[in-house]
């Protein structure tokens, strides 16, 4: 390690995308498996030469955007009062900025941490790691739900600043229980909750209007799956006004590029044939879990997102992993398990038949 560089990086994990070899079918990212419909793409393509100069900088307060999310996350509210004005939003470049702009507000230089309870979505301890800030793991049962009394312990005795759950959890899928909700909902002021709602247009289930009344609470939420835009990284996040206030400090002038702007308003105007085939996606979910749970081997979980969570009983974990993605599905291997994103229907069969024929030892590879 070179002296300029702070020691403690040697031994810092790095988040590696997992290699994506042409032809293969991708279920490793939880990413949408179609694409815009052409004509929609085209529509955009059309917006951006009309509206972005490439010489200016694009729009730095995110003003528009945050409009067209206010009419968006207030659809299901409509009993609600107050409803979020765009002083309760803050845009980030992906869900990971708005992540280390909360770590940068809350833990840096303070001495103090995070909790999570994994397995979990990796990059919450990643980017605190990244920043010299501790982590605490709270375990979770067979059921993957978070063990409250080990929780509670942790939050008592260590410098903990911030707590991230997610709902439904990545990579295990399964939301957070009465009980879980009611916890969160007794942590102290000092304390800021970050709820994770990354699947929330598959789940259709959010804590939003705890979140009103709650001012350390802040959801999570991103363009990168229902809406099909993982390509161009945009993610926001919903919390009292000076939570915001305290996010925008923390973010980079001009995170977003125009285009990516651009790509999120368009998104929420075309979000009804946009979200439109989600009811296709929950579908192939099903029949993947009732087809998984036929194969001898394996032990598989429900999912209240857009995969599934799996664990090898007979076979070692990194032999099926190895063996799926030699026979061209790729999977993600984490937390002790393999995540698998629901594809297309095509994609689904291709890996069911994979799956049986690992499992029962027909493939050597």
């Amino acid at each position: 390690m070179l002296p300029c560089l702070r020691p403690d990086l040697a031994n810092l994990a790095v988040y590696h995308p997992q290699e994506r070899a042409a032809g293969a079918d991708w279920l490793d990212g939880n990413e949408y498996p179609l694409d815009w419909p052409p004509a929609l793409k085209e529509k955009l393509a059309w917006m951006y030469r009309q509206d972005i100069a490439n010489n200016r900088y694009p729009d730095g307060s995110h003003q528009e955007l945050k409009s067209e999310l206010c009419n968006y996350i207030g659809e299901p509210l409509a009993a609600v009062s107050p409803l979020p004005t765009p002083a309760w939003l803050a845009v980030g470049n992906g869900s990971d900025e708005l992540i280390r702009s909360i770590l940068m507000a809350t833990c840096l230089g303070q001495n103090a941490g995070i909790l999570i309870a994994e397995p979990t979505f990796a990059m919450y301890q990643i980017l605190a790691r990244t920043l010299g800030i501790p982590v605490w793991s709270a375990p979770r049962n067979e059921q993957f739900e978070i063990n409250l009394n080990q929780s509670q312990e942790l939050l008592i005795r260590e410098p903990i600043r911030v707590v991230f759950v997610v709902h439904p959890n990545s990579p295990t899928g399964n939301g957070l229980t009465p009980a879980e909700r009611d916890w969160l909902q007794h942590i102290p002021p000092k304390i800021l909750v970050v709820i994770d709602e990354a699947y929330f247009e598959f789940s259709q289930d959010t804590l939003l209007p705890d979140l009103l009344n709650r001012p350390n609470w802040v959801i999570l939420r991103t363009f990168s799956k229902g809406f099909r835009l993982a390509n161009l990284r945009i993610g926001y996040a919903i919390a009292h006004p000076q939570v915001i206030t305290a996010l925008e400090q923390m973010r980079l002038p001009y995170n977003l590029s125009g285009f990516s702007l651009l790509a999120a308003q368009f998104a929420l105007r075309q979000r009804r044939q946009l979200l439109s085939a989600i009811p296709e996606i929950l579908t192939e979910r099903e029949r993947l879990a009732v087809e998984l749970g036929k194969i001898a081997g394996l032990q598989v979980w429900p999912s209240q997102a857009n995969f599934l969570y799996l664990r090898p009983t007979a076979l070692p974990l990194e032999t099926v992993h190895r063996q799926l993605n030699q026979l061209g599905s790729l999977v993600r291997c984490t937390g002790g398990g393999l995540r698998l994103t629901v594809g297309t229907p095509a994609e689904n069969t291709r890996l069911l038949q994979r799956l049986r024929q690992v499992c029962r030892g027909e493939f050597h590879g």
